[in-house]
């Protein structure tokens, strides 16, 4: 079947055309999680995943954590 393409944080950002400050005020973070989420995405909890899946529209599949 089709492959679906992962996208990073930062590809996903960049799409939306927003700095890393505008994307945690969106998800309600600190920008200082939300660059760290950038660097080590294997740190975001389930509930804020949820968060990035609403924030980008898309799926859980769609993100490279």
């Amino acid at each position: 079947g089709n492959m679906i393409e992962k996208k990073t944080l930062r590809e996903l950002r960049a799409k939306f055309n927003e700095t890393q400050n505008e994307t945690a005020q969106a998800l309600n973070v600190s920008p200082q999680t939300y660059s760290m989420w950038e660097r080590n995405p294997g740190m975001i909890k389930l509930g804020n995943l949820k968060k990035i899946q609403d924030h980008f529209n898309v799926s859980l599949a769609e993100i490279r954590i």
